[in-house]
């Protein structure tokens, strides 16, 4: 989230990856760096033991929404 931030703030469009358990956490965050609105994708908790093929899935999964929050 704080590298998000930064280079939010320096212009740079980013975008927060997190799984869904954690929306809350991220946005309290969120609030207390200064921006409640920033870009995130969610992927499916948990990630921890997943094989590469289950990653790779993953990302393909939400490649599309990452496109769309860096371009919108």
């Amino acid at each position: 989230m704080h590298d998000t931030v930064y280079f939010e703030t320096q212009g740079i469009p980013s975008v927060f990856v997190l799984t869904d358990e954690f929306g809350g956490a991220a946005q309290t965050q969120a609030d207390a760096l200064g921006l409640p609105d920033v870009r995130r994708v969610f992927v499916p908790h948990p990630m921890q033991d997943r094989t590469d093929d289950e990653m790779h899935a993953r990302a393909e999964a939400v490649v599309e929404q990452l496109i769309e929050a860096l371009t919108a």
